[in-house]
Order: C-alpha cells, then sequence, then structure tokens
C-alpha cells in the first residue's frame, strides 16, 4: 500500500471517527502542515494554531474528502486558507513583522555575525522572500513539499498553465537575484 492509499485510509477511518487513525494522519503529516504555514505566516505560534486548526478541520470534514488528489494535498489546501485568512487579520492588525531585519547587517555585528547573515541559505531564503506571495507559494509547495503542477493548481485553486507561468517567472527572479548577490549556482 503506497502512503497516499494509506493516508485515504486513514481519512475514510477518520471520517468513520476513529481517533487512532486521527493520530495517526496528524503524527505522519503534522511536520509538513507545520512548515508550510510558518513559510506562509512567519510566525512560529501562529503557524502551531493553524496546523492545530488543520487537523481539527480534518476531522471535521473526513467525510467530505473525494480522494481526488493525495491527502497532503487536501490538507495543504486546507492550510493555505487557513494561512491567508490569518494573512489578512494581522493586516488589519497592523502587527509588525521583524524576519526581514534579521537579514540586514547591523553596524554593531561583529564580521562573523555579518558573515553568518549572509550565508548562502539566508541570501536565497531573502531573495524566495522577495517574490511576490503568488510567487513565493508556487516555490514553496515545488520545491519544499514536492508537489506537482497539478498538485500545486488544486491547493491555490488555479489553472496549471498559471501555476507553469507563476513558476517560470518565479525562477527567473530568482536566478537572476542570486546571480546580483553573488551566487551564480545554487537554484536549479
Amino acid at each position: 500500500m503506497t502512503n497516499s492509499d494509506a493516508d485515504k485510509d486513514l481519512i475514510a477511518r477518520i471520517a468513520a471517527r476513529d481517533g487512532a487513525a486521527m493520530r495517526a494522519l496528524f503524527a505522519r503529516h503534522n511536520v509538513r502542515v507545520f512548515r508550510y504555514l510558518v513559510r506562509q505566516v512567519r510566525n512560529e505560534a501562529v503557524a502551531e494554531e493553524l496546523t492545530n486548526e488543520v487537523f481539527l478541520d480534518v476531522w471535521r470534514q473526513a467525510g467530505r474528502f473525494e480522494g481526488r488528489s493525495a491527502a497532503s494535498t487536501w490538507m495543504l489546501a486546507i492550510a493555505r486558507n487557513k494561512a491567508i485568512s490569518a494573512m489578512r487579520k494581522k493586516r488589519e492588525e497592523t502587527m509588525e513583522d521583524d524576519s526581514a531585519a534579521e537579514l540586514l547587517a547591523d553596524e554593531g555585528d561583529t564580521p562573523e555575525r555579518h558573515a553568518e547573515k549572509q550565508s548562502k541559505a539566508s541570501v536565497i531564503r531573502a531573495v524566495i522572500d522577495a517574490l511576490s506571495a503568488e510567487h513565493k507559494e508556487v516555490i514553496d509547495l515545488v520545491y519544499y513539499h514536492e508537489k506537482s503542477v497539478r498538485e500545486v493548481a488544486e491547493i491555490t485553486g488555479t489553472p496549471q498553465a498559471t501555476v507553469k507561468t507563476r513558476m517560470h517567472y518565479a525562477r527567473k527572479q530568482l536566478g537572476l537575484r542570486l546571480k546580483e548577490a553573488g551566487i551564480d549556482r545554487g537554484w536549479p
């Protein structure tokens, strides 16, 4: 039985209110959902809360899962909707986001600290963060969650052609920005 088939079986059992199946599904996917949400909302506490909400929705809506897509795709679509709602709420509350400030050089930094901030991973993350929300989301789902174009289209509710176009332009922008940052290789 493949992982996808096992997940579909777990969801069918969850629809029948099998708590053990819910715990098993949570154990298999909570880290993936949490990581996706952290990248979307940029706040671990909010991401943890949203992860719990995603799995609560899975419990409530398991009977509606039709199995046309992978369970992970379905759960990431739920997570995406939760993240969008949380970000809208965040904008309404006008909370500050300090994550970009961490990458800026501070005149009080030691040379070692400055070099650490400029590490390849930090530069790549900063370049990805500079993309538009649509492009960043496609990159995140394809490269960090290993989703296919079809699955990304399902998660985002956009046509596959749009996903391909966004992917093309996102990769082009990443290549240009990484080259400007002195990293000629580091992105496929």
